[in-house]
Formats: structure tokens, sequence, C-alpha cells
């Protein structure tokens, strides 16, 4: 449900998920995961959870309908999802592709917190319901690793750290072509693609997103690309890669070519989440684990190495 709002002179100088949590009855948090969904717009431009709010701005907020249910979580085992750290604090998992975050709406298929769930794990129950201990996601379609909060004292220090991009998170990609330069920084901003609810694109009123790439080995037909976020949005180096006209091998939502993805077997971007580091919200050491290709991306990995024609 969309709901207008103008922002009071009493609320002027506030933060958005402040102000939000006020003007409609919310939790802090509540307001904060409402922002950080994209859900409010300042004036028609969309706004984040820390902005400040001006006098005689009006504020539009896609406020969900109480009526509807609450994703539920399920427990459910998922096959092939390691768990690759673990201490009382927190879990590093190695997602599989076909694995969501979390509960959605509209997605039916398993998630790492159901699959935690299901493995007896205790996480933090900070945040939505159906998200809670998820301080970062992984696409459904992109593998690799994610880290999940146990305690609330994780939970508030890793959201921290991410928000102040003190994660190291590390990326290989099979980019179509290659690339030019063969290391470089991509400064382009995303948000909502105009013609797409789901899809995303670089756009001059979109949020700033910085990706560093380096090209690690060159191909007939692609480049593999180590990645470095320095920031986070969603569908970010598909989106960037997409715009520099290389897009990730296998990836047709954002250009790929469905020839070459048909040869080397791939049903899904060739992505994957190869190393994660940060430094332990508790105990101040440094924690990296890392992890190796999956099944279809090695071998989609080998055809264009060798079979490829």
């Amino acid at each position: 449900m969309l709901r207008t709002l103008p922002v009071p002179d009493g609320l002027a100088g506030e933060r958005v998920d402040a102000a939000l949590a006020r003007m409609l009855g919310y939790s802090r948090t509540q307001a904060a995961e409402l922002a950080a969904s994209g859900a409010v717009r300042l004036d028609g431009r969309e706004v984040g959870k820390s902005d400040r709010l001006p006098a005689g701005g009006w504020l539009e907020v896609d406020v969900p309908d109480p009526a509807a249910a609450a994703p539920v979580v399920d427990a459910e085992p998922v096959p092939g999802m390691a768990v690759v750290h673990e201490d009382d604090d927190l879990v590093v998992v190695d997602k599989p592709v076909g694995v969501a975050a979390h509960p959605s709406p509209g997605w039916t298929g398993p998630t790492v917190v159901g699959a935690l769930a299901a493995a007896g794990y205790r996480v933090a129950t900070s945040g939505a319901a159906e998200r809670q201990g998820i301080v970062h996601r992984l696409d459904a379609g992109t593998s690799g690793l994610m880290v999940v909060a146990k305690s609330e004292a994780a939970y508030s220090g890793l959201k921290r750290a991410f928000k102040e991009r003190t994660v190291e998170k590390v990326y290989h990609a099979l980019a179509q072509g290659h690339p030019e330069p063969t290391v470089g920084t991509i400064d382009a901003p995303i948000g909502r693609h105009p013609s797409s609810d789901w899809r995303f694109a670089v756009v001059a009123d979109g949020k700033p997103s910085v990706t560093h790439y380096e090209v690690l080995e060159m191909l007939p037909a692609a480049s593999l690309v180590e990645v470095h976020l320095e920031t986070g949005r969603t569908h970010q180096i598909r989106v960037h890669f997409s715009a520099l006209r290389h897009p990730l091998v296998g990836d047709l939502t954002y250009g790929a070519d469905p020839v070459l993805a048909s040869k080397v077997g791939l049903t899904r971007q060739w992505l994957h989440a190869v190393r994660l580091g940060f430094e332990h919200p508790l105990t101040g050491s440094w924690v990296e684990v890392s992890s190796q290709y999956p099944d279809d991306l090695a071998h989609a990995l080998d055809v264009v190495r060798g079979a490829y024609r």
C-alpha cells in the first residue's frame, strides 16, 4: 500500500528510519528495513535509512499490507550447503546455487535461514522474523560464502562492518569478451530498471555503487575476473558488467549470449563468492574463508578454456 506523508516541521533534520518509526508507529528496525528495501522515496527520489529529511518534503512509502501473510521460515535441509566456519557468535556457510538467503514473497525454494534451522542452529533474533541473523545476501542464482550472525552482539557488529565497508568480499566471475582495461573500477550508480520491477540498471539517480575488478585469465570467448565489492547493491556485479557490454556468461537477465550459455551448459550466471574476510565483531581476530568453484561453474570454465569452438 502506498502512503504519501508530508515531513512535519518537528521532524526536519531527522534520519529517515527515526522519522518513519514515529510517523508510522513502527520500530526503528522495521523502519530501517523498509528504507533498505527501496520502499521509501523523498519527493520522488529513493532514500536510505540514514538520509536526513528536509522540512516541506513529501515521503512516499510502500507500506506492506498488514493483511498479507509474512513469509514462513520452513526448517528445510539443503543438500550441498556446507558450514565452513563456526563459533559461538557467527557461522559462515558455502551456499549452493538455487538457495535464497531468506524467505520472501513469491519464493518457494530452499533458504539459508531454513537450512540452518533444520540443522539446529540458533541465530540472532534481530531483523524481520523471516531473515533473522542475515546481515548480507547472495542472489539465489549466485553461489558462495555468506556469514550469518548467531548472537545479537555479532549481528550488530557485522551490520556495522558491512555499512563501514570493512568486510572483504571477493567474487570470481566469467565475463563475456575481454574487458578493457584489464584492471579497473566501475563507479556507476545503480537503481531500479526504468521498465522493470525486478531488474536493476545503471541510472543517474541510483545509489552510489563501486566495483573493482582484475582480469585473471583471458580466454577465447570470455575472461575470468576477480571482483572486489566496495558497495553491496542488489545485482551489482551483474549490472556493472552488463553496463560495460561484458555481461556474465549465462546471465540471460542482463544480456548474456544464450548460445554461449547453452554451449557451456549454464542455466545461471557464472558468479561465485570465493572469499570472505572480516574482523570478528567480538574477538577482533581476522576471519577469512574461501570456497572452490561448484561443479557447474568449473565445468563451464573448462569448456571455455578448451573445448569451446
